[in-house]
C-alpha cells in the first residue's frame, strides 16, 4: 500500500461452517480514497470475508479495527452505522415496493410519525443520480424493472446510506455495458471523494480499469497482495487457482453437421421483442447468441422453453413442427430440452432446500415409480453428477444456499443434466462465477456437444462466444442480423454486428454470413 494510515484492518480472521474452513487467519487492509480488488475462485473465502465486514456473520477468531479502534458488528445495521455498506451479489430489493421505498427502507424519513413521501422521493432521486441512474423513476415498482436496472437501484440504495467503506460483490454482473460504464464513473468519483471501495469481480478487465490494489484469496487464505497492474492476468489466475493456467477454452472439433437440425425456428415472432427469427441447431453444435444485451436473446430462449404466450411462427424438433405450451412440455418426451436460467438464485434453485433435493427435483418423474422415489437410483445419479461437475459441498443434506456461487451454478446445471436433455439452452451461465469454474463449464459444454447434445448458448462475454461456439447468431432489435461461422467469429465482427453496422464498415470474411 502507501504510507496512508489504514481506515480498516482485519487480522487473523477465521471462520468455519461445521467441518468446512471458509477463512483461515485472513488479513486485509483497506485505505480511504482507494479501490481495493478482492480476487479468488468461488469458495476461496471472499463472500465470508465481506459478510464478516458487513456484520452478517461473526468471525470465530481474529480482530477488526476501524480508524485504529477495535470493532465488532453484531448485525448489518451495526456495520451500516459504522459506515460499512455492502452490495451483495444477491439483490436485497423487495419487488412489490417502489424504487423509492426500497432505497429508504431501513430508515425512511418521517413527519408527524408518518413517512414523508416528498422527502423520500428527494432522497431516492439524489441517490439514483449519484449512482448514475437518474433515468429510473422513484415511483416505479422494482418488479417492473429488468435485472440490470434493479442492480442500479441496489447501488443507489447503498449510496443513500452515505458509506465510508462501500463493498461491491459482483455488482456489475447483471449490468449492460452502458450501465457498467456509468458505474465505473461513479466508483471513480467516490474514490476521489475519499471513500474506500472494496471491489469483488471475476472480470479481469474491470479490475485492470478500476483497482489501485489487489488481494488474492485461495482456500480461505490471502495468498498475495500487490499494486494493481504489477502482475499479468496469467500470474493472477495462477495465484487464484493454485496451479499453472492452461488455455481456458477446449479445442473445437471439425465435423460435418447432421443433415436434420434437432432444434429449428422459422419466422418466430413475439410482441415487439422477437422479429421473424429463423435459426437451427444440430446435434453436436454449440451455437451462440450474440449482440448487445436486451436485443431479444433471453426472450428467444424463453420462447423455445414454452414460457412465452402469443408466440407466432414455427418451432421444429427433428424437422417436425411442435407446440411447446410449457416448460414441462419442453423438458419431457421426445423434445428433451433444458434451460439454464439467467438468475440461479431466483429461477434455478430453491435456496433453503438441500443440495440433494435441488439436484433431484427436475428428474423426480424419472426416479419414481407409482409415486415412490427409487432412492438407490437417485443416489447413484446424484453421485454421478457431483463427480461430473466437481461440485464442492460439505454434504448433500446442507442447504444449497450455503454453497459458493460457482457451485450453486453447477447444481443448476446438474439438476437438468439428470434428465439427460438432447437440447440445452444456456442463458449467460457464467455470470458471476470465477475463472476456474468457467473453465470447467466450457469443458463440460464441449463434452456434452461431443456426446450429441444441441446447445444454444447466450453470453454477454465476447471471449466466450469466440472460444466456445461453432456458429454465432448476432441479434439486433429482436432480429438475427448476421451469422458468424468458424474463423469468422472475431471480436471485430461481433461488435460491428452487435451495433448493426453495414456496408464497408464491416469486413465480411469466409466465415461470416450477412
Amino acid at each position: 500500500m502507501d504510507g496512508t494510515a489504514p481506515l480498516f484492518r482485519m487480522e487473523g480472521i477465521s471462520r468455519r461452517y461445521g467441518g468446512v474452513r471458509a477463512l483461515e487467519k485472513a488479513e486485509l487492509t483497506v485505505t480511504a480514497g482507494s479501490i481495493h480488488a478482492i480476487l479468488g475462485e468461488n469458495g476461496a473465502g471472499k463472500s465470508t470475508l465481506i459478510k464478516i465486514m458487513a456484520g452478517v456473520v461473526a468471525p470465530d477468531e481474529g480482530r477488526m479495527t476501524l480508524d485504529g479502534s477495535e470493532v465488532t458488528f453484531a448485525s448489518p445495521a451495526a456495520a451500516n452505522q459504522a459506515g460499512i455498506v455492502c452490495i451483495f451479489q444477491e439483490l436485497s430489493l423487495i419487488p412489490e415496493l417502489s424504487v423509492a421505498d426500497n432505497i429508504v427502507i431501513s430508515n425512511p424519513p418521517k413527519r408527524f410519525g408518518m413517512i414523508d413521501r416528498k422527502a423520500q422521493r428527494r432522497i431516492a432521486e439524489e441517490a439514483l443520480a449519484r449512482a448514475g441512474a437518474s433515468d429510473i423513476h422513484p415511483r416505479a415498482l422494482v418488479k417492473d424493472l429488468p435485472l440490470s436496472r434493479r442492480q442500479m437501484v441496489e447501488i443507489a440504495k447503498a449510496l443513500a446510506r452515505k458509506p465510508r467503506i462501500l463493498i461491491l460483490d459482483e455488482a456489475t454482473s447483471a449490468l449492460t455495458a452502458a450501465d457498467v460504464a456509468k458505474v465505473f464513473e461513479v466508483l471513480k468519483r467516490l474514490r476521489s471523494e475519499g471513500l474506500a471501495l472494496l471491489y469483488i469481480s471475476h472480470r479481469m478487465n474491470e479490475i485492470a480499469e478500476l483497482a489501485d490494489h489487489c488481494t488474492v484469496f485461495r482456500n480461505g487464505r490471502n495468498v498475495a497482495s500487490y499494486p494493481a497492474g504489477s502482475k499479468s492476468d496469467n500470474e493472477v489466475v495462477e495465484l487464484m487457482i493454485g496451479r499453472e493456467y492452461s488455455h481456458i477454452f477446449p479445442p473445437k472439433p471439425t465435423f460435418a453437421p447432421a443433415a436434420t437440425p434437432v432444434l429449428e425456428a422459422r419466422n418466430l415472432c413475439w410482441a415487439d421483442r422477437l422479429d421473424n427469427i429463423s435459426l437451427s441447431v444440430r446435434a453436436g453444435e454449440v451455437v451462440g447468441l450474440g449482440g448487445l444485451d436486451g436485443q431479444g436473446q433471453r426472450e428467444l430462449l424463453l420462447a423455445f422453453f414454452g414460457v412465452l404466450r402469443g408466440l407466432r411462427g414455427d418451432v421444429l424438433i427433428d424437422g417436425k413442427p411442435v407446440s411447446i405450451a410449457s416448460p414441462t412440455a419442453a423438458s419431457h418426451g421426445r423434445i428433451g430440452m433444458a434451460l439454464i436460467p439467467e438468475d440461479r438464485k431466483t429461477e434455478g434453485l430453491m435456496l433453503p432446500m438441500t443440495v440433494r433435493e435441488n439436484l433431484s427435483f427436475a428428474a423426480l418423474d424419472r426416479l419414481s415409480k407409482a409415486g415412490i422415489i427409487d432412492r438407490t437410483a437417485e443416489q447413484r445419479l446424484i453421485d454421478d453428477m457431483v463427480g461430473l461437475l466437481a461440485i464442492k459441498t460439505a454434504g448433500l443434506d446442507i442447504p444449497v444456499g450455503a454453497l459458493s456461487g460457482g457451485n450453486q451454478q453447477k447444481v443448476v446445471i446438474a439438476k437438468w443434466l439428470m434428465r439427460q436433455p438432447r437440447i440445452i439452452l444456456l442463458n449467460d451461465p457464467t455470470r458471476g462465477i470465477d475463472v476456474g469454474t468457467k473453465q470447467e463449464l466450457y469443458q463440460l459444454m464441449r463434452k456434452l456437444a461431443d456426446a450429441g447434445a444441441a446447445i444454444l448458448f447466450y453470453s454477454t462475454d465476447y471471449d466466450e462466444l469466440i472460444g466456445c461456439c461453432d456458429r454465432v447468431l448476432v441479434l439486433y432489435d429482436g432480429a438475427v442480423k448476421r451469422e458468424l461461422v468458424g474463423d469468422g467469429i472475431t471480436e471485430h465482427a461481433l461488435i460491428a454486428s452487435a451495433l448493426n453496422i453495414h456496408g464497408d464498415d464491416v469486413r465480411i470474411g469466409q466465415g461470416e454470413r450477412a
